[in-house]
């Protein structure tokens, strides 16, 4: 009986030091390293890419947020309502995409046959920052009329915010909302015009 609990009392000291290193080495050591890499290589995105107005802070370029009125360049549709704890799609049947594609159409007043895919369907995240110069190009004349500005002017501002694939060849072309909205603000901010 003594060898037994002697045995069992070894194996859970064997046990509970691997444990222990176990612990230390991915539950510490590893995380502080990863985050310490973060700093150094990639200190912005680590932080959350937060875009700041005077200290303060508007939102993340990374993640997608809800505009509202006509003045503003609209982001995709989320259907987590840009919670990041609940990101994800929809999943929807293919009829209840359809009346929420109708239904999306109706809110923009764009025809469904000719509008950019973006324009009226949610992304997959339900948190993206970005939309196709398409979509921002259809918003063009809404925001040029809320805001009084010329139609070229508001065009000009969506091609120097146009972001092209990834090294040349990765992904589509796209404009971050986020960017494009605090731009549109400072062109239009009293003593810019």
């Amino acid at each position: 009986m003594t060898s037994t609990l002697s045995a069992f009392l070894k194996q859970s000291w064997a046990g509970l030091r691997a444990m222990l290193v176990f612990t230390v080495l991915f539950g510490l050591l590893y995380p502080a390293v990863v985050w310490g890499v973060g700093q150094v290589v990639a200190r912005d995105q680590s932080a959350g890419s937060l875009v700041r107005i005077d200290g303060a802070v508007a939102g993340s370029s990374l993640i997608g947020q809800q505009w509202t009125g006509d003045q503003w360049f609209w982001g995709r549709a989320s259907a987590s309502s840009y919670s990041g704890d609940t990101s994800g799609g929809s999943n929807l049947s293919g009829s209840a995409l359809a009346a929420e594609v109708a239904k999306r159409a109706a809110a923009t007043g764009l025809d469904p046959a000719n509008s950019p895919t973006d324009a009226l369907t949610a992304s997959a995240s339900g948190l993206d920052p970005h939309i196709s110069p398409a979509y921002a190009a259809a918003q063009v004349p809404r925001i040029a009329s809320a805001r009084g500005l010329d139609v070229a002017l508001v065009r000009s501002l969506v091609a120097a915010h146009t972001q092209g694939r990834i090294g040349g060849f990765l992904g589509e072309p796209r404009v971050n909302v986020l960017e494009l909205n605090l731009a549109l603000e400072r062109l239009t901010a009293p003593g810019n015009g």
